[in-house]
């Protein structure tokens, strides 16, 4: 019997909604925010105020283009957490209404999770490669850095995490440092190919088993810039694309050097990664390069999967409305992971 999830996606700056039918995508619909640019960043109140103008149009695209009525919905899969609170709320509000107003299960998501279960989505035209359980996947984004161990679409394991700053962080405040727009991530990856991965060397945490630490690095990366330019004040912009290219192949190394050492200790070859990072060209590469060093089995998510959609939201939704876990209207948003644990 088939299973059909409308999923709905607003932890952040990305109001999401999508439709799939078992694993089949039907539909994914992303309404982004260009307010935050001229920031520099996420403002959360601007946030959540786009996402209260967003939702309904976005819902009602996705359950348009995927030609399913709203009464053919088996369940309403939305992001619980983590997040930005107010954005998450606007997400779990309406799920609440669309749920009380045409009597459709709920359930809850962490979208984390979510993010690691993209690997499981199938398109309409063709079936995407799979990872084996039990896999690992590196989670990489601005707001987190782990490396997972999956045992099963609800079994899940942090082996390792990062300590202070996430690699997607780093990207970001790294690139603000040197002038470049946000999201800086993108930009890096662009410029750095342009340039020597080894013209400049920064710091390298060592830290005790899996966990991670970046904020020595981008202590390390502006010291370097302050420096730098205090002898020449042109430094940045005659070596952005040296300097970027060094900080994209450090950072690379650092997620690799664990991610490595966590496939020799649990003996497990299928490796795949998710999130905004695992967008970056320079880590794609690297991980397949590693792969088929080490005999790996290695899973680049699509790239329409690597950013906030809802379309992981609904795929994680499927599994847990199959194991019959549905969420109550008491249900709360929670912004940390901690919360969701």
């Amino acid at each position: 019997m088939d299973i059909t999830i409308l999923g709905i996606e607003s932890s952040c700056d990305d109001t999401s909604a999508a439709v799939i039918r078992n694993n089949v995508l039907l539909s994914n619909v992303i309404a982004s925010q260009a307010v935050h640019v001229k920031y520099g960043g996420v403002i959360p109140e601007l946030a959540s105020r786009a996402h209260q103008q967003n939702i309904v149009p976005v819902v009602d695209t996705a359950l348009r283009e995927a030609g399913v009525a709203a009464d053919k919905l088996d369940a309403i899969a939305f992001t619980r957490g983590p997040g930005l609170l107010g954005s998450l709320l606007v997400g779990v509000s309406f799920a609440k209404g669309l749920s009380i107003a045409r009597n459709i299960p709920m359930v809850e998501v962490n979208h984390l999770q979510g993010h690691i279960l993209s690997h499981f989505i199938d398109l309409p035209d063709r079936q995407l490669p799979h990872p084996d359980f039990p896999f690992l996947c590196l989670l990489v984004s601005g707001g987190h850095t782990q490396i997972v161990r999956v045992d099963s679409p609800l079994e899940m394991r942090i082996v390792g995490t990062t300590i202070d700053d996430a690699s997607g962080e780093a990207f970001d405040k790294c690139a603000k440092a040197m002038g470049l727009p946000y999201p800086g991530g993108p930009v890096i990856d662009k410029l750095a190919k342009e340039g020597d991965p080894k013209a400049f060397r920064f710091a390298r945490p060592r830290i005790d088993g899996f966990d991670y630490s970046f904020s020595g690095l981008k202590t390390s990366f502006l010291y370097a810039l302050r420096d730098a330019t205090a002898a020449d004040p042109g430094f940045i912009e005659r070596r952005r694309a040296d300097l970027c290219a060094s900080l994209q192949a450090t950072i690379i190394e650092i997620l690799l050097d664990k991610l490595v050492r966590a496939s020799k200790e649990f003996g497990i070859t299928d490796i795949a990664i998710a999130g905004g990072v695992s967008a970056n060209s320079g880590l794609r590469n690297a991980v397949a390069e590693t792969g088929r060093r080490r005999g790996w089995r290695t899973f680049l998510p699509e790239f329409k999967f690597t950013t906030d959609n809802a379309a992981m939201i609904a795929m994680s939704g499927y599994y847990r409305y199959k194991h019959g876990d549905l969420a109550t209207l008491d249900v709360a948003p929670a912004a940390r992971i901690e919360q969701l644990l």
